[in-house]
């Protein structure tokens, strides 16, 4: 009986949460995995929602992309580093619980002493999901010489793992070695605009190495994503889905 009404609350929850986002205007895509399915909800930007298995995972919160006094709280919320679009402690404030996990960089935990630092290479499992933290730089595009948007070692991508899928999500980085390395990777985020991460061709070069089975471009600005779905329509095994995502 306890079961059935933990179920029932669980279940009226996320019908509740999924009501709040059709009304916001927030795009979600549904991908089934060997643990029930995963939720993606399409905030704005570098900001992500997924929902498994009962938690609510908040990536890169920002509160210029979502009302978040009425999405749903956060079990867990990943910040890839402490630029002001990707860590808002606002956003931070109103989604996180006495229960909240809270995954960040060094720099990020700089800023406000809170949650689990991960470094390039590092790994924790919480909320009952790994989390492999990864390295996220610029090699081209740099703001002076020497001097690059996002320096290695700094900022993290983080890896999921949701049942018998692998969720990429690469935060500010160009094509790196380490990204074009990868295999195994069921979904990713890639970002594309300049100057600041990769063009569509850098985007193409690294799906084209680590061949994701879906592949959403991501904070693209004022980038025509099209280009990318032209520069792939020869590799069929990478499915480009497009989502609003500037």
């Amino acid at each position: 009986m306890e079961k059935t009404i933990l179920l029932a609350a669980l279940l009226g929850g996320f019908l509740v949460a999924g009501a709040v986002l059709t009304a916001a205007g927030l795009e979600q895509d549904v991908v089934p995995t060997s643990r029930g399915d995963l939720r993606i909800t399409f905030i704005g930007h570098a900001t992500l929602m997924f929902e498994f298995a009962g938690k609510v995972i908040h990536v890169d919160p920002v509160s210029g992309e979502a009302d978040y006094t009425v999405l749903p709280k956060a079990d867990l919320i990943l910040v890839t580093h402490e630029h002001g679009d990707h860590l808002d402690l606002r956003a931070i404030g109103l989604l996180k619980k006495p229960t909240t996990d809270i995954i960040l960089t060094q720099a990020c935990a700089l800023k406000e002493k809170m949650g689990v630092v991960l470094k390039n290479g590092e790994s924790a499992v919480k909320q009952g999901i790994k989390i492999e933290a990864v390295p996220a730089y610029n090699i081209v595009n740099m703001r002076s010489p020497g001097n690059p948007f996002h320096p290695k070692g700094q900022g993290n991508g983080y890896i999921l793992t949701f049942g018998d899928k692998k969720v990429y999500v690469a935060g500010d980085t160009e094509n790196t070695p380490e990204m074009k390395a990868w295999r195994g990777i069921d979904i990713a985020f890639l970002p594309m605009n300049l100057p600041y991460t990769m063009t569509p061709e850098m985007v193409a070069d690294a799906a084209k190495a680590f061949k994701p089975k879906i592949l959403y471009p991501y904070h693209y600005g004022d980038t025509d994503p099209q280009q990318l779905v032209n520069l792939l329509q020869d590799n069929p095994e990478i499915e480009v889905r497009i989502r609003p995502m500037k």
